[in-house]
């Protein structure tokens, strides 16, 4: 089985290739290792990547999403069974100061990933959406029947977009699709422009850390190795023609929730990294932020029906194996964590 991984240098994709190491397959990885943020953290994940792995287990590539012409023939030269996009431009609060690299990844990149499966055929598409879609939705928790249509960012927008291009596809070209809206995720070799990487850094750097809202703010944090999990075991979940109850249209194509189920405060959420970094935080309370939403609850009870998702990190054991990676790669090998 080949297996295309987009975002292979990401946190996701990283992870996700490292699990598929031990399956009878061949993987191959893209990403354009672009500078939002620290490109030294990329290069260190493809480098393990690297040790862990054989010319036939696994090929990385670096290649743009957008680049038309080279995606076209990397579907033509490998002919991918299964393919995974993960390769995005991240972040909501980025997407307002820089809204055309989100139109350029995450839509013509997109697009461009959609016609490679439709010229070769394969078996499966899963592609990372975003519980962002649900902008400022009052009900709890988010179901993947409720209406999305009044996202908040341009990040959201596009991974709305993304899974309307996906159905239009699977509808016409009957291309297997599944949509994953992740909620929150985090880990080891986490992104840095995520919360609890820059709360990890400043607590223990004795600084002081930005706390919206007060710490109300609720996530539903998920830990990369639940994610990994939830993914790998839809890879053979191959949707089956099916149409929604208000449409006639018929596609293989599905949209699942793929969070902890259990939302945890801002301030739960503190308290663990002040813990695990054995370090009070100093705190400068700000209210929300434009495109921020006060709470993130995902109803993960199709996955589990589907494919007995059951998340099991806490966010206390999850964030003392963060700050403990966290510790070792930026303290214990002097890399200069300023980078981040």
């Amino acid at each position: 089985m080949k297996i295309l991984v987009t975002g292979a240098a990401g946190f996701i994709g990283f992870h996700l290739i490292k699990a598929l190491l031990n399956k009878e397959c061949f993987m191959v990885g893209i990403d354009n290792l672009n500078d939002y943020y620290d490109v030294q953290l990329k290069k260190d994940r493809l480098k393990i990547l690297d040790k862990n792995t054989t010319e036939d287990s696994f090929k990385f590539i670096e290649l743009d999403l957008a680049d038309r012409e080279a995606m076209a023939s990397l579907f033509t030269e490998y002919g991918f069974d299964i393919v995974i996009n993960l390769g995005a431009q991240a972040g909501v609060r980025y997407s307002i100061e820089n809204p055309h690299a989100y139109m350029d990844s995450n839509m013509v990149g997109f697009l461009n990933v959609l016609e490679g499966c439709r010229q070769i055929k394969v078996s499966h598409l899963l592609y990372a959406s975003s519980s962002s879609v649900y902008g400022m939705n009052i009900k709890q928790p988010f179901s993947t029947t409720d209406r999305v249509d009044y996202p908040i960012s341009l990040y959201a927008a596009t991974k709305k977009s993304n899974e309307l291009m996906a159905h239009t596809y699977s509808h016409l070209y009957n291309i297997p699709t599944t949509g994953l809206r992740f909620f929150t995720v985090y880990g080891p070799y986490g992104r840095p422009d995520m919360a609890y990487f820059s709360f990890t850094k400043k607590i223990l750097a004795g600084e002081q850390i930005d706390v919206y809202n007060n710490g109300e703010m609720q996530r539903d944090f998920t830990y990369i190795d639940d994610i990994v999990e939830g993914i790998t075991r839809l890879i053979d979940k191959t949707p089956s023609p099916q149409h929604s109850a208000t449409s006639t249209a018929i596609a293989p194509y599905q949209i699942y929730n793929i969070g902890n189920n259990q939302p945890v405060t801002l301030r739960r959420f503190i308290t663990a990294i002040e813990s695990a970094c054995a370090k009070k935080a100093k705190e400068n309370l700000l209210p929300m932020q434009p495109g921020d939403v006060p709470i993130t609850y995902a109803d993960i009870d199709e996955l589990t029906t589907d494919i007995d998702f059951r998340p099991e990190t806490s966010i206390e054991d999850g964030i003392s194996k963060f700050v403990n990676w966290y510790t070792a790669y930026y303290q214990d090998k002097n890399i200069d964590s300023d980078k981040t």
